[in-house]
């Protein structure tokens, strides 16, 4: 007899279904499909990415050792090798793309009030990418250098809460700078970018959306000082300037003054210049923000040596994307679900335990607590007693 419900259900209930089957409905993506839906194959790319499988064959080794189990997982469909690799060529990644930003909406409502460590009443982005080397005999579409494969993946993220807000999955040899052009600023926000993303015709598009800046200078900028502002040095703080672009093209992609700050980071030994569109903000505040850039790094760190982004279950640019994306929704789900539950834990311990008990029928609220947790009495006075 089935009492009550599987770790992996309970989990799969954060989720928006009706939402997701809208993302279906706009791509037809279970038009002529009679069986394995969109749906039951987001369940198993969200299985595999839980459990660390490693391949298709790892997946489906497992998912029928627990036939029985599938009904109450959600998964109607027979899971085998070709069916997967069938769907991961077919089932069109857009779907999994556009049921990702609708997370990320959710998850960004619930994260809206964390704590940033900076005094500042602004939403604040870093904007970077990482790159997941591919084998180009394998991956032929993915270029990236003579040799090699690769895809980039650029993302903006949020730093309250560590969301990723904006996610563009390109071939490695697209330019980091050229995500600016996919970007919809917001007003009043803060973009801390790297120097790989300075480009100042670029950055004077966010000015002019009445978006701020916070990026690092390069070793040959050519720049007029204007003005010397006052500073405390025992903040870090060298100097903090306000300058105009020296070079003609430079200076016609960005007319208008720069801040200039030069930050010494005694931890680091290193010394460290930023241009900004902020002139408002202390210097110090300025570094501070160029600090939480640190982050994203984290973050890309993170989702490879957790989810399975590094290894793919199929070579077509359909299943790299599919899974990529679906790795970034499980990862927004386990958020989602550690912030409705309350949970203290680190998403890296939460996924550690989900991992072990993805078939138990523990209660989630039992699962991560030490408290003892009262299942409430379902005894009905009607239900006859066979010893009684």
């Amino acid at each position: 007899m089935h009492a009550g419900k599987l770790v992996f259900s309970q989990l799969m209930e954060f989720l928006p279904w009706r939402r997701f089957d809208t993302c279906v409905r706009r791509y037809h993506g279970d038009r002529k499909i009679k069986s394995f839906p969109c749906s039951e194959y987001w369940r198993v790319m969200a299985f595999a990415q839980l459990t660390y499988r490693e391949s298709l064959r790892d997946i489906e080794t497992c998912l029928r050792a627990v036939g029985s189990k599938l009904y109450h997982m959600g998964i109607r469909s027979s899971v085998s090798r070709n069916n997967l690799s069938h769907a991961s060529a077919i089932r069109d990644w857009r779907i999994y793309a556009d049921f990702a930003q609708i997370l990320i909406g959710q998850a960004r409502g619930l994260y809206a009030d964390e704590d940033l460590g900076i005094d500042l009443d602004a939403t604040v982005y870093a904007l970077d990418a990482s790159t997941i080397d591919l084998c180009l005999s394998m991956f032929p579409w993915a270029k990236f250098r003579k040799t090699k494969g690769a895809v980039k993946l650029h993302t903006l993220m949020n730093l309250q809460g560590n969301i990723p807000e904006f996610i563009l999955i390109s071939e490695g040899k697209l330019h980091d700078v050229n995500v600016l052009d996919y970007l919809a600023p917001s007003p009043g926000a803060y973009y801390v970018m790297d120097r790989g993303y300075l480009d100042f015709a670029r950055l004077y598009e966010l000015d002019q959306a009445k978006a701020y800046f916070v990026t690092r200078a390069k070793k040959n900028f050519n720049f007029k000082r204007r003005y010397s502002h006052d500073i405390d040095k025992s903040t870090g703080v060298q100097c903090d300037q306000t300058i105009v672009l020296e070079t003609y093209y430079s200076y016609q992609g960005y007319p208008q003054p720069l801040r200039r700050i030069r930050y010494y980071d005694e931890n680091l030994d290193k010394r460290f210049v930023f241009l900004t569109n902020d002139f408002a903000l202390p210097a110090a505040t300025i570094a501070a923000l160029y600090k939480s850039r640190w982050q994203i790094e984290l973050f890309f760190k993170w989702i490879k040596q957790h989810l399975r982004i590094k290894t793919f279950y199929g070579t077509s640019q359909n299943a790299v994307k599919a899974q990529i994306w679906i790795a970034v929704s499980v990862y927004l789900l386990v958020a989602i679900a550690k912030k409705q539950l309350g949970l203290p834990q680190p998403l890296y311990t939460i996924l550690q335990i989900l991992s072990v008990s993805i078939f138990e029928k523990t209660p989630l609220v039992k699962l991560f607590s030490q408290a003892d947790y009262n299942i409430p009495n379902t005894h009905s006075p009607n239900q006859l007693l066979l010893f009684d």
